[in-house]
């Protein structure tokens, strides 16, 4: 249609029964269209819920582990840390320690360390394993 003044515009929309929606207010000169408003803005929102909807959050998963634990079981668990993180997700891996065991802080850093090494060289952690409580956690994900 070309290039129209702002009144020259808002007539056109007038005689057509419409509504002028500025759609690029920052571009130069300014882009408007002459729209229906209800049925634009209904568009725009359901465009958005659809892209929302597909876009997947990703979810921080979390993994438990004793100070104790036996190297299957840690096997066990770090495979499906590994599913988590294939997935997209982070995950937080907490070491808890029980009764006497916070005595040997070091036991915990070391078994962090360790998982760190058995995750892989594919992995970022995200949060250094820090102390808390009675847990110890870290979190890790995917490069």
């Amino acid at each position: 249609m070309g290039v129209l003044s702002r009144s020259e515009a808002l007539a056109a929309a007038e005689q057509a029964g419409l509504d002028l929606v500025e759609v690029s207010p920052n571009a130069d000169p300014p882009v408007a269209r002459i729209v229906d408003w209800g049925k634009y803005n209904y568009q725009k929102t359901k465009q958005a819920q659809k892209a929302r909807s597909k876009s997947k959050a990703s979810e921080l998963k979390q993994m438990r582990v004793g100070l104790k634990i036996s190297e299957h079981d840690l096997g066990v668990k770090l495979r499906k840390v590994n599913e988590f993180l294939a997935a997209g997700h982070k995950v937080r891996i907490t070491v808890i320690y029980r009764g006497r065991e916070l005595a040997h802080r070091e036991l915990g850093y070391q078994l962090a360390e360790r998982i760190q090494g058995m995750l892989g060289e594919d992995i970022v952690t995200e949060q250094e394993p820090t102390f808390a409580g009675r847990m110890l956690g870290f979190v890790v994900r995917k490069k």
